[in-house]
């Protein structure tokens, strides 16, 4: 039984020859191992950088929708109602793996998004589509591995950016604010952390701007971090990511 319309023409399933495009055992196999592979190799790259999804996460959803896509195309379903029920689920066990930390942090968005592009990569492995697999699991694996190096550039470049605040006492904060404006540095926002209130000491989360015409005495954002974290009332101080 033939999976893919004639109307699509895939390079790769044309090299690979007539059996990978029919639902046989060795199409069958192939799909599985090819779905098990990739999401292995992007379940490894999280899984190094310690995030809350790793490998067996994103090995498991990949091999769920390579499998869903190829019973949809086993029963000759009109409407891929189990692919799309995969989606679907896919999406939601994605969304429980963000998570807000006690620095008032959003994390795991990218291992969300990483999780649910990864399941549409096993989807469309079992589904036959070859040539996408490979451009999208390429796509993908560039996105996680190496766009972060350009992100940090970016952000460490911007002058707008947030610090995670730990004083000594409540009455430093206003010398730390007159410090701020003495550096011709604009508070966007204070925000005390509720998560720290039994902790002796005073957390804030706070956003600050560095105006355009001194943006160039600032190189980093750590140059500033570090000569606040000289304060002698400031516990602990680190830019918010």
């Amino acid at each position: 039984m033939k999976i893919i319309n004639d109307l699509v023409k895939d390079p790769i399933a044309e090299i690979l020859g007539s059996w990978s495009v029919n639902v046989g055992w060795e199409a069958v196999l192939f799909r599985i191992i090819l779905s098990v592979a990739l999401a292995a190799i992007v379940g490894c790259e999280r899984s190094s950088k310690r995030h809350s999804a790793g490998l067996r996460t994103f090995i498991l959803i990949s091999l769920a929708s390579a499998v869903s896509a190829m019973i949809d195309l086993c029963i000759n379903a009109q409407i891929s109602v189990i692919s799309a029920a995969a989606v679907v689920s896919i999406a939601m066990i994605s969304g429980n793996s963000i998570l807000f930390s006690s620095k008032s942090q959003i994390k795991g968005l990218t291992t969300s998004a990483g999780l649910w592009a990864c399941g549409i990569v096993g989807l469309t492995a079992g589904a036959g589509l070859y040539t996408i697999t490979f451009t999208a699991f390429i796509a993908l694996l560039f996105c996680l591995s190496l766009l972060p190096r350009v992100e940090r550039l970016l952000k460490d470049r911007s002058n707008h950016f947030e610090i995670h605040l730990e004083l000594k006492s409540n009455d430093s904060l206003q010398d730390f604010v007159t410090t701020i404006r003495k550096l011709n540095l604009k508070i966007d926002d204070i925000e005390l952390n509720p998560a720290y209130v039994n902790s002796g000491l005073s957390v804030y989360s706070i956003s600050i701007t560095i105006s355009k015409r001194d943006f160039e005495k600032y190189k980093h954002h750590r140059d500033i971090i570090e000569a606040l974290g000289s304060l002698e009332y400031v516990y602990h101080i680190e830019e918010m990511i």
